[in-house]
């Protein structure tokens, strides 16, 4: 089979011998790309037809992120219908698409055409029909040029369209089981984060709104009780296949996990739930012992499959669990981990949270904590023998926007759940970041196996900026606030729109495409637009800087009429559009470095998402002017500011709780 990657060579060949492209996207960890592959590309006789009338290009559309967002784009404009993985398109030379699809079965089936049918009756079709593709082709490529365009909303942004977000995610909640849709079910951490911030804002305006809360919290819940989450590894895997929460597509990817781990470590903070403690903790866990790197960078994803089969890993027979667990435990095990019931998995079992502690233990005639710890054993036995398994295939590619994501999850589960550990596995993801990908001032995508290379995107400048912020509230170090402002210079001088506002997802310098994308609206991953405003907004606070403040609300102004439109698809814009309506709050804590830890775990314990707090000791050297003008004492002292607006020093910490109250929602009770 003759692959090329996306580049000049392809391209040029295609050009000189006038061949269509057949562009194949897909991901290391993609169950269905492994079945095209095995079923297709790896039959001599349907390669030959490949090489003999297509010029064939495979891409990773993780480390080529702009080039399946451009014909993911492109294949709902053919088709009218969402895409994802194996992306198939077929291209003319000068790279418009003429045809889109996602798996093609090697031969009919699933209302689909056969793949060496469908390779026929395409070169045929370019071969006789160029004068029709060439007006489609047109229209296309007009359709994708206004893309990110639109005109600003009549009116100016206001608190309105975040509450009009909110009333749009409980039209689409599930009420039974949770999430915003029905299957297959996705995370959506964007809007769980929405719906969290939501509540906050709203019981300190003295009207709670509680179903905000709920939704997120029993969401989060559903969620950790399903099989979504793996109950001996930890960590979140894709999506469900089904509306309960089930039983996933079993791949883990570091881009939902980061989110997550987050979200669960807040739930947290503002119930005291110990399962979401539990969830957060065992999710930190797996990121740690399986996904990064000895450098410190962490790897991108886990397969879905092992030994040729979906899930082989992680499903169980009842006789493999009795055995494992034994027969005193294994009835309690069997009630709390569904095992009592019918199979849910092509004839096993994936373990799910089927009942309820307290019920499971009651079945078994234990109290609740005699019967955790029972549970707690038998899944260390579990994991232990899973542990002897073959192992799905990792995915060792380190990307910059992913671990950024990670990065942050894991400062925010540092910070609630106290886990200093956690601080340092970002730490060391954050250095070999900067070490490794941040090369004469610009960063870099992806790196393997020590090979750093693609120019990034505005997802890895964004994210990382978003991070940086994180994690200086946890520890200081100078040399990460100037790497902050430095990504901030980049991303205004390269991937700003200076005439209409607001961000392109690739660089003014990057490889010219058949599309400059400015995506605004969350995805998988949160938006990097709105990301990239916030945390301009925030950094622009921190540093004193007025002009992040200002491409901050010109992004807001030119996403205005996206946001008016669907206000739920811009989560990560609203809240973007919270913090320029009610000025971040920022704590500033100087003074002696050993003095400062009890003021600064005051600031960082509770959940206040649109506050920030950084304890800088009296010793640190090379400080912006807008934080060297608060200077250090003998004993510490906290300036309070909204916006630029700063308060007298505070030098006493009951002062300082009393202001930070303010700030605080304060503790909930468990939505379920």
């Amino acid at each position: 089979m003759d692959w090329y990657p996306w580049g000049e060579e392809a391209l040029t060949r295609a050009r000189e011998e006038d061949k269509p492209i057949l562009l194949s996207i897909g991901y290391s960890a993609c169950h269905w790309c492994h079945v095209m592959a095995h079923e297709s590309f790896e039959d001599p006789a349907i390669a030959a037809v490949m090489n003999a009338h297509f010029i064939n290009i495979k891409v990773d559309r993780e480390e080529r992120p702009d080039i399946d967002r451009i014909y993911q784009t492109a294949h709902y404009l053919l088709t009218q219908r969402g895409g994802g993985w194996p992306l198939t398109v077929f291209l003319t030379p000068d790279q418009s698409p003429f045809f889109a699809g996602t798996y093609f079965p090697k031969a009919a089936r699933y209302g689909l055409p056969g793949f060496p049918e469908l390779l026929g009756r395409l070169a045929d079709i370019y071969r006789d029909r160029r004068a029709d593709i060439d007006q489609q082709n047109a229209q296309l490529l007009g359709m994708l040029g206004r893309l990110g365009h639109g005109e600003p909303a009549d009116a100016p942004l206001s608190a309105m369209l975040i509450d009009r977000a909110r009333a749009e995610l409980a039209r689409h909640y599930d009420r039974a089981w949770g999430g915003f849709e029905a299957a297959p079910k996705f995370p959506h951490t964007a809007s769980l984060n929405r719906l969290l911030r939501h509540w906050s804002a709203t019981r300190l305006d003295g009207h709670e709104d509680s179903e905000a809360l709920h939704m997120a919290l029993h969401t989060l819940e559903r969620m950790a009780e399903g099989g979504l989450f793996d109950h001996l590894g930890g960590g979140f895997a894709r999506y469900s296949v089904d509306e309960r929460w089930a039983i996933p597509h079993f791949e883990k990817m570091l881009y939902d996990n980061g989110p997550l781990l987050a979200l669960y470590a807040q739930a947290h903070a503002i119930t005291g739930g110990e399962d979401f403690r539990a969830a957060a903790e065992a999710t930190a866990r797996w990121v740690m012992r399986e996904m990064q790197a000895p450098e410190g960078g962490y790897y991108s994803s886990l397969d879905a499959d092992s030994e040729g089969e979906e899930g082989r890993y992680y499903v169980w027979t009842r006789e493999a669990v009795r055995e494992a667990v034994g027969e005193t435990d294994f009835p309690l095990f069997a009630a709390r981990h569904g095992l009592d019931s019918t199979p849910n998995f092509e004839g096993r079992w994936h373990l799910v949270g089927a009942r309820p502690l307290a019920e499971a233990a009651a079945t078994a005639g234990l109290d609740e904590a005699t019967a955790a710890a029972h549970l707690a054993a038998a899944r260390e036995r579990l994991f232990a023998l899973r542990e002897t398994r073959v192992r799905p295939g990792l995915d060792d590619k380190i990307l910059t926007a992913w671990n950024a994501l990670m990065i942050r999850g894991m400062a925010i589960a540092a910070r609630h759940l106290e886990r200093p550990e956690y601080a340092d596995s970002a730490e060391r993801a954050l250095d070999f970041v900067r070490g490794t990908l941040w090369r004469e001032g610009r960063l870099l995508a992806t790196c393997k196996n020590g090979h750093a290379h693609l120019p990034a995107y505005l997802d890895d400048y964004a994210f990382l900026i978003d991070a940086l912020l994180e994690l200086l509230q946890l520890r200081w170090r100078s040399e990460d606030a100037e790497f902050a402002r430095a990504l901030a210079e980049v991303l205004l001088a390269r991937f700003e729109d200076g005439e209409r506002g607001g961000f392109y997802f690739t660089a003014d310098d990057h490889e010219t495409l058949i599309q400059r994308p400015k995506p605004m609206a969350d995805e998988a991953m949160p938006s990097g637009y709105g990301v990239a405003t916030r945390a301009l907004i925030r950094l622009g606070h921190l540093l004193g800087e007025p002009r992040y403040l200002e491409a901050a609300e010109r992004a807001l102004a030119a996403a205005s009429g996206a946001i008016d439109q669907a206000p739920s698809a811009h989560c990560s814009l609203l809240d973007a559009l919270e913090e320029q309506l009610s000025p971040t709050r920022l704590v500033i804590l100087r003074g002696p470095g050993g003095m400062l830890a009890p003021w600064q775990a005051r600031c960082l314990r509770p959940f206040a998402p649109a506050r920030l707090a950084f304890a800088i000791p009296s010793t640190t050297e090379s400080l912006p002017e807008a934080l060297a003008s608060k200077p250090a004492a003998d004993m510490p002292q906290a300036f309070y500011c909204r916006g630029p607006q700063c308060a007298p020093a505070i030098g006493e910490l009951p002062a300082l709780d009393d202001a930070l109250r303010a700030d605080e929602p304060g503790a909930a009770v468990s939505a379920s």
